[in-house]
Formats: C-alpha cells, structure tokens, sequence
C-alpha cells in the first residue's frame, strides 16, 4: 500500500529533489532547461516567421477577386478596329485625379489573327506600362510593334514579349460592350503570361507561372 502511494506521489517541483543534472539548490529550472527552451521557442518564432507568410501567398489567390469593379466608357464602337490599336486616355484612380490617369491602347478582337480563342472579351486594351521596369511603351503601326524607349523591350502586335528584357507581355484590360451594344467599356487591368493566360495585376519584372505566382502575389496597391 505505502509502495503504491510512493509511486503515485507528486513530484518536488525542485530540481535538486529530482536528481536532475547540474541542479542547485532552490532552482526549479536547469540553466541546461532554460536554454533549450529559449532555443526552442526562437526557433518556433523563426519558422512562423517564414511559413506563415508563405502560406498566406500560396492561399491567398484563391480569395482573390476576379471580375472587374468599375467600368469606363472609352469610345464608339466605331472608333475601334481590329487592324490597329487606338491611343484612349482613361483614370485607373479617379480619387487622386490627374496623376490616376494613363494610356491605353484598344482595338477589336480578331479571331483570325489573335492567339487567345474563345475569349469573352470583344475588345483589346493592352496597357502602356512596360513590363520589365514600368516605363511607358510606344505602340509603332508600321512594325505593328510596343517599343519600351528605356531599355529596349519590344512587343509583337497582341502584347507578347519580342525582344529584350521584359519577362513577360504587356498587362491588360477587361472590356465589354454597353448595355445597347453601341458604346466600349474598359474594366479592370489583369497580368498574362507567354499563352496569354489571365492573373491578378502583378508588379512590372515578377514572373506568374509555376511558383512565382506564390512568391510575387498581387497587391491591393498595383
């Protein structure tokens, strides 16, 4: 009965009481206790550091939203044709006036000439922002090419990378007709990649395929 009890008596909260190694007296923490723990719980620390970020870029594309907000009337559907592109003036950020405003270059889709099939979108509006560091780009008729005058990136007539540094091709726009078929309406830019395949707005120089989709996620601010 005595042997039972022993065995089922509380343990001495002391280190010394509990033959623990490099115990002194009163101490009911070992330095060797005390350390292992900081460097468990810094290292606990560390890896939230890095894996909660990481988790929230690999999750958070599915919660991004996808169908534009706001639409902008841009012209006549007479003003646009699928042989060039029309220079259309717009305000990506109405709330701070002038400095929201850019260019954007618009044409209709042709289903002849342009790679991207069955899209839904009856025109396109291809952003002047160069994709390699954000400069201004230059749509060129008689080459039927986007030339960046900084440093030389060069793009073929549907916005795909043709030469020099870009990584990738030429952001662009929602579109859809009005409501009585007569007037164009530009929503929402979006990023593409080689196949011209849709993503959320990336920064100019990020990659989208493949895991850089995760490294470089799209901001509310782009």
């Amino acid at each position: 009965m005595a042997d039972s009890i022993d065995k089922h008596k509380r343990k001495s909260r002391y280190t010394t009481d509990r033959n623990a190694p490099g115990a002194f007296e009163g101490e009911t923490v070992t330095r060797r206790g005390l350390m292992t723990g900081g460097a468990m719980a810094a290292g606990g620390v560390a890896t939230a550091a890095i894996a909660l970020p990481a988790l929230g870029f690999a999750l958070g594309p599915m919660f991004e939203r996808t169908a534009p907000s706001t639409w902008q009337d841009v012209g006549s559907v007479d003003d646009f044709n699928p042989e060039t592109y029309v220079p259309v003036v717009m305000n990506l950020v109405p709330s701070i006036g002038e400095a929201g405003k850019t260019t954007v270059y618009i044409r209709k889709f042709d289903p002849s000439r342009d790679t991207e099939r069955n899209s839904d979108l009856p025109y396109v509006a291809i952003s002047t922002r160069c994709a390699h560091l954000g400069c201004p780009v230059r749509y060129i008729q008689a080459s039927q090419r986007f030339v960046c005058p900084c440093h030389g990136g060069v793009y073929d007539f549907e916005g795909k990378v043709d030469g020099g540094p870009p990584v990738r091709p030429l952001d662009r726009f929602y579109t859809r007709l009005s409501e009585d078929g007569k007037r164009v309406e530009v929503g929402d830019r979006f990023s593409v990649n080689s196949e011209l395949e849709r993503f959320s707005p990336r920064d100019p120089s990020e990659h989208l395929d493949g895991l850089w989709q995760y490294l470089y996620p799209s901001r509310p601010s782009t």
